[in-house]
């Protein structure tokens, strides 16, 4: 391609630079009684400084630079609009009890935590047994801040969000039986004897937390969802899509449809053959995940869609999973135990942060995390996008009745979107959205695992946009594929997959939109954009 990329003069895109680091130093809050500080003054204290912040960023004219240094630009104001929509409407500080669990066991398989999150986790998933006697300063540490952030909760806590001050409680019961599990894992080993005793004051503060939860809940009465406006204009000045809440509505209806219609076509193409028998013991699992990486990676290689790196293959075997008796599968689950391939697929989540973490972006706005999940359209858009991509490109030629399973997945992933769009629109409670989550996804598969669904419905509320950005982010992707093979039409180029591919995994993990501007030069439409 021939997009221009470089950097703009030095001096110029410092001033961004500069700005970003400040603003980053902003957005971590200050301190009280060692936690950090989420009361409703220290907010409100914050705005004339958040605003100056703002006018620096405004008065930075880009109009000249290079493209790369504007989409930079753009993903600070990303951020920006992201801490403003908290502030206004999302409040996840004074209405979202799950804000305060803090004990996060497992890694995240996107660049940061689904939801918003304090700024005091920790992750238990970062330490090695035995610690060192530096580690267990740290958990201790980490434990310390529970208890007095827990009681500045029960004061911050005074929105009116019925559906997520309900589902939140489960996020804290399930904190208190992290900790148990912590709690082993450190056992009699520590040098630190006090360790164990911070661990449980930790613990019975939880609870305590948990039944201040249960006692005012009955109290919670109001709507959950943030409202169609308010919908829309997150998506377009957060996560920088430019669809309103009745495009995602359409979007998302198109998608289930043609779910739906590829599977029963599908069903009616492999009607002949014999059907995928499931694994049903350990053995036949660990038979079936190791076979799921080889066909998958050589794939890959064989059908050359991409760069292979060395950190790509251990990244996928360590989530091979584990065998799940019948009785007890989820929906991932179920589709996994008959063959892993389309779950492997959207694991390219795991080839994402590899390189996240092996070969950090060059520019330093796209190096770490971004904040408020606008990373979400690119990083689950792509997962879900080579579910479908990787089986037109040949994925599953060894075994058709595979393809079955795409079409479900991609039918369950439009389902939770929808029901979680009339949530958010207060047409629907978090529980009939879930309903609608399944009741579409197709053979029955979401009715077996409720716990599953309340999960992701919980999350959605909590995060606008997460639930849809799977299909939205997808049909971005699939806009820019099609846009990136029409340029190489008009220069009698080829279309070669690897090229396309990389191209995308250099942009960095930003808005999905933006990678789609950089990569193809085609400006979004920012003129309804603040």
């Amino acid at each position: 391609m021939d997009v221009k990329l470089g950097n703009s003069q030095a001096s110029d895109y410092q001033v961004l630079v500069d700005l970003f680091k400040d603003w980053r130093e902003f957005e971590t809050p200050p301190t009280v009684d060692g936690v950090p500080d989420y009361t409703a003054e220290r907010f409100d204290n914050a705005q004339d400084a958040f605003k100056k912040l703002q006018q620096r960023l405004h008065s930075i004219s880009i109009e000249d630079w290079p493209l790369s240094d504007q989409i930079d630009w753009h993903v600070v104001r990303a951020e920006m609009n992201g801490y403003d929509f908290n502030y206004r409407i999302l409040k996840p500080w004074a209405r979202d009890p799950a804000f305060y669990q803090t004990v996060h066991m497992e890694q995240s398989d996107v660049p940061a935590h689904e939801g918003p999150i304090n700024h005091a986790t920790l992750e238990f998933w970062q330490y090695e047994f035995p610690l060192t006697e530096t580690e267990e300063k740290r958990m201790k540490g980490e434990l310390e801040v529970i208890p007095t952030l827990l009681s500045q909760a029960k004061k911050n806590l005074i929105g009116n969000a019925r559906d997520i001050w309900i589902a939140g409680i489960n996020n804290l019961d399930v904190q208190v039986q992290d900790l148990d599990v912590i709690a082993d894992r450190v056992g009699s080993h520590s040098r630190d004897a006090s360790l164990l005793s911070v661990l449980r004051k930790a613990q019975e503060a939880t609870k305590d937390f948990v039944s201040y939860l249960e006692e005012e809940a009955p109290k919670k009465t109001g709507p959950s969802g943030i409202g169609k406006e308010n919908y829309t204009w997150y998506q377009q000045n957060v996560h920088l899509l430019s669809v309103t809440w009745e495009d995602e509505v359409n979007l998302l209806t198109r998608a289930l449809d043609r779910a739906w219609s590829s599977l029963k076509l599908e069903e009616q193409q492999n009607k002949d053959l014999p059907p995928l028998v499931a694994a049903n013991t350990i053995e036949e699992f660990d038979v079936l995940t190791e076979l799921g990486v080889q066909r998958m990676m050589n794939f890959l290689t064989d059908k050359e869609i991409m760069d292979i790196k060395s950190n790509m293959e251990p990244a996928l075997r360590e989530h091979r999973g584990t065998f799940i008796p019948e009785s007890e599968r989820n929906f991932f689950n179920i589709g996994m135990h008959y063959d892993p391939l389309p779950l492997f697929s959207h694991f390219y989540h795991w080839f994402d942060l590899a390189k996240v973490r092996d070969e950090p972006h060059e520019k330093l706005i796209r190096r770490g995390p971004l904040l408020y999940n606008i990373f979400d359209s690119k990083n689950e858009g792509i997962a879900t996008a080579v579910e479908e991509m990787f089986m037109h490109a040949g994925l599953y030629q060894d075994s058709p009745r595979s393809r079955e399973i795409v079409w479900i997945m991609l039918a369950q992933r439009a389902a939770r979107g929808l029901g979680s769009l009339y949530a958010h629109a207060n047409e629907l409670s978090m529980e009939e959205a879930g309903q609608v989550h399944v009741k579409w996804t197709p053979r029955g598969w979401m009715k077996r695992e409720p716990h599953l669904m309340r999960f992701e419905q919980h999350l959605y509320l909590r995060q606008p946009g997460y639930g849809t950005c799977y299909i939205t982010g997808k049909y971005v992707i699939e806009r820019l594929l099609a846009e990136w093979a029409e340029l190489l039409d008009k220069q009698n180029k080829p279309f070669v997959m690897k090229d396309f591919m990389n191209a995308f995994n250099n942009v960095g993990n930003i808005p999905v939109e933006l990678v789609r501007w950089q990569m193809t030069g085609n400006k979004p439409n920012f003129k309804k954009w603040a």
